[in-house]
């Protein structure tokens, strides 16, 4: 993303309880890689998420909420519902309240960094092919025009 002009990535999204499984807690998971995505471009990401249930037929969702804005190296900077941030880490459990969080980024500075830590004058995508596949050897018809 980072490599094709993205400074900032933007998140809008509908995470929440599992239908298959309700008790099961899938935040930490969506926040974590949303960090990633954070980290592996070096650029700030900001992700949304609604909250509330709700139901369709015998089942239901309860979103998360727990929106927040990460610094380019994927330290969690704000976070809505979050009692407290502690190290740059994601709370866990925020509290499901609206809101929203605002964060002052020096896009130069960050694309600076970006630039000195070197990460994509080291990539290797002659070895990416297998990752444009299904299985990592078979074509996918829709990856066709890239190969």
């Amino acid at each position: 993303m980072a490599l094709q002009g993205a400074e900032i990535l933007l998140y809008p999204t509908a995470i929440g309880s599992e239908p298959m499984d309700p008790s099961y807690n899938s935040y930490p998971h969506w926040a974590r890689t949303m960090l990633g995505h954070a980290a592996s471009n070096l650029v700030p990401v900001v992700a949304s998420n609604r909250i509330g249930t709700e139901t369709f037929g015998k089942t239901s969702i309860t979103y998360y909420g727990g929106s927040f804005i990460s610094g380019q190296y994927g330290n969690v900077l704000v976070q809505i519902g979050a009692k407290e941030i502690k190290d740059g880490n994601i709370h866990p459990s925020p509290e499901r309240v609206e809101g929203f969080v605002i964060q002052d980024f020096d896009l130069d500075k960050c694309r600076l960094n970006r630039i000195g830590w070197g990460v994509f004058r080291d990539r290797r995508p002659e070895l990416y092919r297998p990752l444009i596949t299904l299985d990592g050897a078979h074509k996918h018809a829709a990856a066709t025009h890239l190969m």
